[in-house]
């Protein structure tokens, strides 16, 4: 099969197009024939060696973690899925940008999404709903959303206005147009947050989404009024000195199936920034890792 693949790490010059082997899936997995994978920041922070301690991969690796496509093959012990259904999904930290990758947590992509909205989901979703369902239910409740336009918070505000919350999204200026058609009372981050919230909250902040990991976390103990009430999904660092809930991915099924659901609804679309072929993930590396990506980064198989 064709595949992404690095042999040692590095920066976007190590990846390469080349033949790789063709995976197999093992017990409770299935392959898929890949037709649109997600790129996400942990694809270039293992590429590069940054996270090697918590994260080791065996070289060469594959980048990509969460894909759609059409099933071909089927694992030992899997059952409610058949070759040829189109599927969306996650596999392990790595092995996605390939015509060819194992997923161990998939559900029915929606007909609402196309390819690129689909291969983009995966992480998005569970990591967003992972994060939601840790605050408890939020019909009724204000959540603030720290980081909303980026893959996960984007995903993370249309979610939560489909659980029936009132969500404030912090973002650039130049992205609350966009928080706004998701649903969202956009604001501006940083400096004086907390007297925009009272004026777009005169009840106060219920609950908090952390989804920026920007070093915000204490002023967002600090407007919910407890580190009970706040969940980061991506400040590892300071979640812990704070009592804040740090919930990571995982790959979870019943979440990518929940997260379907929204989407067959039309509750729930991926937002997708900018695709690109195969052959040009280098430069869709280099996007993500310039940082201020408003939704997800698609490579097109």
């Amino acid at each position: 099969m064709r595949a992404v693949r690095y042999h040692e790490y590095g920066g976007t010059e190590t990846l390469t197009v080349e033949e790789a082997p063709d995976p197999r899936p093992g017990a409770g997995e299935i392959r898929i024939r890949v037709a649109a994978a997600g790129v996400n920041p942990v694809d270039w922070k293992v590429r590069s060696g940054e996270v090697r301690d918590v994260l080791p991969v065996d070289l060469p690796a594959i980048p990509g973690r969460d894909a759609v496509g059409l099933v071909d093959m089927i694992g030992e012990g899997v059952d409610g899925v058949a070759v040829g259904d189109r599927v969306f999904g996650l596999g392990g930290v790595t092995g996605a940008t390939a015509e060819l990758a194992v997923l161990s947590a998939w559900a029915p992509a929606p007909d609402a999404w196309n390819d690129a909205e689909a291969g983009g989901a995966g992480l998005v979703a569970v990591t967003a709903l992972g994060g939601l369902k840790a605050l408890g239910p939020l019909a009724g409740r204000t959540v603030l959303i720290e980081g909303a336009a980026g893959g996960v918070g984007g995903a993370a505000v249309e979610i939560a206005v489909a659980m029936g919350a009132t969500v404030i999204g912090t973002a650039s200026e130049r992205n609350h147009a966009f928080l706004a058609s998701l649903g969202a009372l956009p604001t501006t981050y940083g400096t004086g947050l907390a007297a925009r919230l009272a004026d777009l909250a005169p009840d106060g902040i219920d609950l908090v989404l952390d989804a920026a990991g920007s070093g915000s976390l204490a002023d967002l103990v600090e407007i919910a009024g407890s580190p009970t009430r706040v969940v980061t999904v991506a400040d590892h660092r300071n979640a812990g000195r704070l009592g804040v809930h740090l919930v990571n991915a995982a790959n979870d099924p019943a979440l990518l199936a929940e997260a379907a659901g929204y989407g067959a609804q039309g509750r729930y679309t991926p937002r997708v920034e900018q695709t690109y072929p195969l052959e040009e993930i280098a430069q869709a590396h280099a996007h993500s890792e310039r940082g201020r990506v408003r939704g997800k980064i698609v490579t097109l198989l």
